[in-house]
């Protein structure tokens, strides 16, 4: 059994058959097979579409187009051999752990507790975020009267975890739809801001002089390429979160590898042709503080056209699909630390239609709550960035931890570079980190704080309480039963 595990499962009402272990693991079951191939792709740009919409102009007023464009490609490589090394970790261990069970099995339980919570913090706070850029949308379009502020944060919450609530099946779909709505609507609002495209348009920010190496690309000086990373990895925040829908997908093994890296190469054209398209169309300056870059890409100052409108509207379907999808991965991270004892167990617990419904529920009042008390989607951006910058590390090391310590295990999948690969991604996601304190130090620090919180919650208290048969935690222990028999 591994080191700080015990299975302490709560005992069952007498008439259920099967042992403690059993019954526990019934009550916190998943739908199996609910996904192929197809909806983990689209799910995988699901998380991230909304990146595309908005919350990347804001990297321009902190590094300018060329500080904004080269953290974009950093950032790019970054989560390109962050997607690769995951499909090979998704295929040895396809459960709804996802980072948290790869890192459990590489670095123990602490090592998996702090892969986990870095993860929650991201995936309550980023739609914290997005509810908050769909009120702006929303207010630009005027729909229904209503303006930016908690009556729509509460409405985006309450009616898309009800569908979740509703099973993971119908919720993909649903994603799958609005998620190709906006992709297209993406491609339209290329190829309409480019008839406006000049190139002057790219680099019309004020140059700050007394930056180090500042000019006209880099208005902001070197610096500003470094502050620029959080807004980079708005354009791929939230791929990797496609191995948390393992244990509800056909044949994980294969299909994980498959959708990582058609969503990843999907991703990669959608932010090179919105990057480009927006900021040459009304000029760099016109969209770095906007909550509707694209739309004010379009208008300007000037009246709304026919594709503004449109684009605006496509813009809201964006948002959701990545919103709503960033709820599932949530509540499925949520899912399997309580279910094996890292977070309180009763958060774990399944409908009948096989939901998580404390773990959808609970993050998504805390996401409402944050929202409406701040209004701050670019606060909750940075937040939502820095626990992404530790997981994945923590996942990169896994990769690198697994290829050293077991160069023999079965991996059905391999990562191109192997270490080297991984080592990359590493390397990037620590120097992004970094960026965040950069960028905003109190929003850092108060996700530091909260961090910090949850891993004395760990120390003190859950992990003398883990239970041994989650899949994750058995999977750990197996591997190092096997180590010993090898030892000795």
């Amino acid at each position: 059994m591994a080191e700080g595990t015990e299975s302490r499962i709560p005992p069952a009402a007498p008439s259920q058959g099967g042992s403690d272990e059993d019954r526990y693991l019934q009550r916190r079951t998943l739908r199996r097979g609910s996904a192929g191939w197809l909806l983990l792709t689209g799910l995988g740009v699901a998380y991230v579409v909304s990146g595309d919409f908005s919350g990347w102009n804001i990297g321009l007023a902190e590094g300018g187009f060329g500080g904004l464009a080269i953290a974009m490609l950093l950032m790019g490589a970054m989560y390109a051999c962050l997607v690769f090394a995951l499909a090979e970790l998704s295929a040895i261990l396809p459960t709804a752990g996802g980072g948290y069970g790869f890192a459990r099995r590489a670095l123990g339980t602490w090592g998996g507790f702090l892969t986990g919570t870095a993860i929650l913090i991201e995936y309550i706070l980023a739609p914290a975020a997005i509810s908050i850029f769909i009120g702006d949308y929303i207010e630009s379009l005027n729909l229904f009267g209503l303006t930016s502020g908690w009556p729509v944060y509460l409405a985006c919450f309450a009616i898309f975890i009800s569908v979740h609530l509703w099973g993971v099946g119908e919720a993909l779909r649903f994603s799958l739809v609005v998620t190709a709505i906006a992709v297209a609507a993406l491609l339209i609002f290329a190829v309409g801001a480019f008839t406006e495209f000049s190139a002057d348009g790219l680099n019309d920010i004020p140059v700050d002089t007394e930056a180090f190496g500042a000019s006209s690309w880099l208005p902001m000086g070197l610096l500003g390429i470094w502050a620029a990373f959080p807004f980079g990895m708005w354009f791929f925040l939230g791929i990797e979160g496609v191995p948390l829908a393992a244990e509800e997908a056909k044949d994980p093994v294969r299909s994980m590898p498959k959708a990582l890296s058609i969503a990843m190469g999907v991703l990669v054209l959608l932010a090179l042709l919105t990057f480009f398209a927006a900021t040459g169309a009304h000029g760099a300056n016109a969209i770095k503080e906007a909550g509707n870059p694209l739309v004010v890409a379009l208008q300007g100052d000037g009246e709304p056209t026919a594709l503004s409108r449109f684009v605006n509207y496509a813009g809201l379907a964006g948002l959701v699909a990545s919103f709503f999808s960033l709820i599932y991965a949530g509540s499925r991270q949520l899912f399997a630390l309580s279910r094996a004892g890292y977070l309180p167990r009763f958060l774990s617990l399944t409908s009948s239609r096989k939901a998580p419904y404390l773990g959808l529920v609970i993050p998504g009042a805390i996401g409402f709550g944050l929202a409406a008390a701040t209004g701050d989607g670019g606060r909750m951006l940075n937040m939502a960035v820095f626990g992404a910058t530790i997981s994945y590390a923590m996942m990169a090391l896994s990769h690198i931890v697994l290829r050293r310590r077991e160069p023999g295990l079965h991996r059905p999948y391999r990562t191109p570079g192997g270490i080297a690969t991984s080592s990359v991604a590493f390397v990037l996601a620590l120097s992004a980190l970094v960026a965040t304190f950069l960028v905003d130090k109190t929003a850092a620090f108060i996700a530091l704080g909260v961090y910090a919180i949850a891993l004395a919650y760990f120390a003190f208290y859950s992990r003398h309480r883990l239970v041994a048969a989650a899949p994750e935690e058995e999977f750990a222990a197996l591997a190092e039963a096997e180590a010993e028999l090898e030892r000795t």
